[in-house]
């Protein structure tokens, strides 16, 4: 945790002083092993960064007097489309789209995707929110990812995908395109990515029609976490 992620609704003592009696305040004692006394690096999620000083702590709680005066760091320059991987996958997924500070992350249905995935627990809106946020800890950042989903393919892309890639390029990795994403990286953009297997005719041609344009990550076969990396690694 490289950052202390304070919410509004935390136990505010007034404007600057905020009491925090849960797992960052464990944090903070067992792994930070601060004092009174020390500072932290804090933010406000959805808003600034800043310092925080210990005013107190105890077994029980941490206090501390907060100032924030900077802004969190830019947001990355790709929106992601990514079909729904699987459930043991996803956690870390979550976390690397929070970590490189995507703005959208659009998690699709296709083909090759087993619809059970979608009654993962870790898609509920609550275990979505814990790991982007232990993801924007790692990072030092307050703007959490918006996460949307898409349980029917053809619908996303024939009414919702045009609407998202106004005004910028689509992307769609596939191993066999001509063009490296690596060399249309300079601006912003939607970069689709497929299940392991990839997207199938139908869905590559669909996405095509609607504007999407095929680009390769490189000459080796990727799983879906590492294609993520790849691809938001080429935009920093």
């Amino acid at each position: 945790m490289n950052l202390i992620l304070l919410n509004s609704d935390d136990q505010w003592i007034d404007a600057q002083r905020v009491r925090l009696s849960d797992r960052r305040a464990e944090h903070i004692r067992q792994v930070l092993r601060s004092q009174q006394g020390d500072t932290l690096r804090v933010g406000l999620l959805g808003g600034q960064l800043g310092t925080g000083w210990i005013e107190a702590i105890d077994a029980n709680a941490v206090l501390m007097t907060v100032q924030l005066l900077d802004p969190p760091p830019a947001r990355h320059r790709f929106d992601l489309v990514l079909a729904l991987p699987r459930p043991k996958m996803l956690r870390r997924i979550l976390r690397t789209v929070a970590e490189f500070g995507a703005g959208h992350l659009h998690l699709i249905h296709s083909a090759r995707v087993d619809r059970s995935y979608w009654q993962s627990p870790l898609l509920s809106d609550a275990k979505v929110d814990e790991v982007l946020r232990m993801g924007m800890e790692r990072s030092r950042d307050t703007v959490i990812p918006q996460v949307h989903r898409h349980r029917l393919f053809r619908p996303f892309v024939e009414d919702r995908l045009p609407g998202i890639c106004q005004g910028r390029p689509c992307w769609i990795a596939h191993q066999e395109a001509g063009l490296g994403l690596s060399a249309v990286a300079t601006q912003p953009a939607v970069v689709m990515i497929g299940p392991e297997g990839g997207f199938v005719p139908f869905e590559l041609e669909l996405a095509e029609q609607m504007g999407a344009q095929r680009v390769h990550l490189g000459g080796r076969t990727l799983s879906v976490d590492t294609a993520l990396t790849t691809v938001l690694a080429q935009a920093l």
